[in-house]
């Protein structure tokens, strides 16, 4: 019987910006990505499975990047507005269907983006984080802007007793809800499909 070796993760993984803010929220993200990648394929983590994220990973362009903005409002206070912050800005560079490098949006301040908590919701935004993703890591294959509860409703997912999700047509129904937007060069092939 032969077995098949997933990988997710490239085994030199470069980590830019591992210091900043928006690593802390990213950090948890590459902690569940090693899990899975060190465990077999058994192993579910909220409606993912290695091989459903391994398999996706090898329909990209190389070389490529994934970007993943995610804002959360907060509520006024007696000093500030209500406010829609940056909560999670992530670019993955993808190459032979594994991830090479990972990167906050601070690592795009340094290339001119501008600072993290000027970043607005919007499509103006938006296209900037992903000129200067293309800049500093690849050409975006993929990017997902959204609200953070609409991300934490897809991203934790999970059938009953945990099992497999298909989370393309989760975010599919996010999409077509107004609660998230896909962006990037296999987001507009997916669109004609």
């Amino acid at each position: 019987m032969k077995v098949l070796e997933y990988r997710v993760l490239a085994e030199e993984l470069l980590i830019l910006n591992g210091e900043g803010p928006l690593w802390q929220t990213a950090r948890p993200l590459l902690d569940a990505a090693l899990r899975l990648e060190q465990s077999d394929d058994s192993l579910v983590w909220h409606g993912w499975r290695k091989s459903q994220v391994e398999a996706f990973l090898a329909t990209l362009p190389a070389p490529c990047s994934l970007v993943l903005g995610i804002w959360d409002t907060f509520p006024a206070t007696d000093t500030q507005p209500v406010q829609d912050k940056v909560v999670l800005g992530l670019v993955c560079k993808v190459e032979q269907g594994v991830i090479r490098s990972l990167g906050t949006f601070e690592a795009l301040v340094s290339a001119g983006l501008k600072p993290i908590d000027e970043l607005e919701i919007g499509m103006e935004d938006a296209l900037d984080i992903m000129h200067y993703a293309r800049r500093q890591f690849a050409p975006v294959a993929w990017a997902l802007f959204s609200e953070k509860a609409a991300w934490d409703e897809w991203l934790f997912a999970a059938g009953d007793q945990d099992e497999i999700v298909d989370k393309g047509a989760l975010l599919d129904r996010l999409v077509e809800q107004g609660r998230c937007v896909l962006m990037g060069s296999q987001a507009a092939m997916h669109e004609r499909t």
